[in-house]
């Protein structure tokens, strides 16, 4: 115990060690440091991408839309009706030259299909130079003539046609057609009795009589009523039947539906007025008995007026 070392004070016996600490301005230098080197970072990758971008924009442009190897030399139209090329082609808004690959072919279909003539369009591109366009066009059964006033106080009778599913047109321009208009219009049923406001070109019209106007027609002209007797006015106003003149100055009343039965009936009255030098006057084929029917004299009836065979609807080709 006379020898054991006694425990030094460490304040007095400490070493002189090494300042750390650096003053608030060097940690500030060092923070803007760290600060500019990651912007700078960022901008560099920024730039870089932006300058990729360009670069490849440019170069796809210049590679691929601008390529004259791609324009377009030669338009493939095929239609199912009537309507020109040349028509066909300025309503789908392409130019000769135009680089294929810039084309929309989506935009192309859309502009087509907005034509109410159109019902249907596809667009194809044949690389390199060739742009192919298939349209099926709307066939019109029966038409609907409406006054029109004119500035001059007066009116005109405007004619719409419409296709078997109800869709609204205007009868096509004769520049616009390939083929010369075989079928006068006035051969075609007129539709009476509907509210003008219904009839827009480009719209569809889903009244239940106008509907059921149009399935007769379809029947009537697969009957063996067709070339027999002429249909030439439907009226829709009442909403139970429908009431059908003929060419031949007979009103027949029918009812809304099973057209095919009705039609035999037709048939079979009409056979029987044959036989008797008769012509129908008027029948009421909305009774399911006792059809009453009143006679003229076949005489006096005009003939049924000679129909022209329908332009073919297979497709033609015009390039």
């Amino acid at each position: 115990m006379w020898f054991k070392r006694r425990p030094k004070n460490r304040r007095i016996g400490r070493d002189q060690v090494l300042d750390v600490k650096l003053r608030s301005s060097q940690v500030r230098a060092a923070r803007t440091r760290r600060f500019a080197l990651t912007m700078g970072g960022i901008f560099a990758v920024v730039f870089s991408l932006y300058m990729a971008y360009r670069i490849g924009d440019w170069s796809l442009n210049r590679l691929v839309y601008e390529n004259k190897a791609f324009s377009l030399d030669e338009l493939d139209v095929q239609t199912d009706g009537v309507i020109s090329a040349d028509q066909l082609r300025r309503w789908a808004g392409v130019k000769f030259e135009d680089n294929l690959l810039a084309l929309d072919l989506a935009r192309v279909k859309r502009d087509l299909e907005l034509v109410p003539l159109v019902q249907s369009a596809s667009v194809e591109r044949i690389l390199p130079h060739t742009l192919r366009i298939r349209v099926v066009e709307r066939e019109p059964v029966a038409q609907i003539n409406l006054p029109r006033p004119r500035p001059n106080s007066s009116a005109e009778l405007a004619v719409y046609q419409v296709d078997a599913a109800g869709w609204v047109m205007l009868p096509p321009d004769p520049r616009q057609r390939a083929v010369p208009l075989k079928q006068p219009a006035d051969q075609l049923p007129v539709l009476g009795g509907i509210d003008g406001t219904l009839v827009q070109a480009g719209r569809r019209i889903e009244v239940q009589q106008v509907q059921a106007a149009l399935q007769l027609i379809l029947a009537f002209e697969r009957s063996q009523l067709a070339g027999l007797v002429d249909l030439k006015r439907i009226d829709v106003s009442s909403p139970d039947v429908l009431l059908v003149t003929t060419g031949q100055g007979g009103e027949v009343t029918m009812g809304m539906a099973d057209f095919d039965q009705q039609l035999r009936r037709w048939h079979g009255i009409f056979d029987m007025g044959q036989r008797l030098s008769k012509a129908i006057a008027t029948l009421d084929l909305a009774v399911t008995n006792n059809i009453p029917a009143r006679w003229l004299e076949a005489s006096a009836v005009p003939p049924p007026t000679p129909k022209l065979p329908k332009t073919s609807r297979t497709r033609k080709k015009h390039v």
